[in-house]
């Protein structure tokens, strides 16, 4: 059984994740590729009662850590491709934001485990994306208000990955056609397109959509 093409979307909240992963969803799914997508499990964590954002803990940030990777280990049995909307290391970027934010901290044991954790997993994605923050989008609906937060989750999501993946694609406001075709190439590269020209071609038919 091959392993699927795992790609990882990191990035604060309203900076065009979930918009760019249903972009290379909809052009993955035009080659033919059986691709399965991952959603933000924050919203799944919250539900069960765990705190979130500025009130991330390590309990929190464990959880989503091991669903994720439990999701990903689950899809593998059936699906080709594999998108990750907030892969593993970004839930560390989210709690060392919260800790620092709110002016708590955790055992270092602890925290070292997580870290552990983002390093080795980081190395599981073919391809990582990250995205950057421009604080003239507004926040989407539904979505956290809290600014000064939103801009700490950025910087320590991007210093997560920066560190464990210095070779992720940096995704911004107004690169995202760019980033979704390197990634189709990526995808070429790999084999996993029967026509390398299909990279191109489902990249110009995927909808424009503006989102987060």
């Amino acid at each position: 059984m091959n392993h699927p093409f795992k790609i990882g979307v990191a990035g604060s909240h309203s900076t065009g994740k979930t918009t760019f992963v249903a972009k290379m969803w909809n052009a993955i799914e035009d080659t033919g590729l059986r691709v399965a997508r991952i959603n933000d499990l924050a919203t799944r964590a919250l539900e069960l009662g765990f705190p979130i954002l500025r009130n991330h803990t390590y309990e929190s940030t464990l959880w989503i850590m091991a669903e994720c990777m439990r999701q990903e280990a689950e899809l593998s049995l059936s699906a080709e491709v594999v998108l990750v909307d907030r892969p593993v290391p970004d839930a560390l970027g989210y709690l060392k934001a919260a800790l620092s934010m709110s002016g708590r901290s955790i055992d270092h044991r602890r925290l070292d485990a997580l870290e552990r954790i983002a390093e080795v997993h980081s190395s599981d994605y073919d391809v990582m994306v990250v995205t950057s923050l421009d604080p003239t989008i507004p926040v989407g609906p539904g979505r956290d208000h809290d600014e000064l937060f939103r801009l700490a989750a950025a910087e320590a999501v991007c210093d997560v990955i920066a560190r464990n993946r210095p070779d992720a694609l940096m995704l911004t406001s107004n690169n995202s056609d760019e980033i979704a075709q390197a990634v189709m190439e990526m995808l070429s590269a790999a084999g996993r397109l029967i026509a390398p020209e299909s990279a191109q071609l489902s990249i110009d038919a995927a909808p424009s959509t503006n989102g987060s």
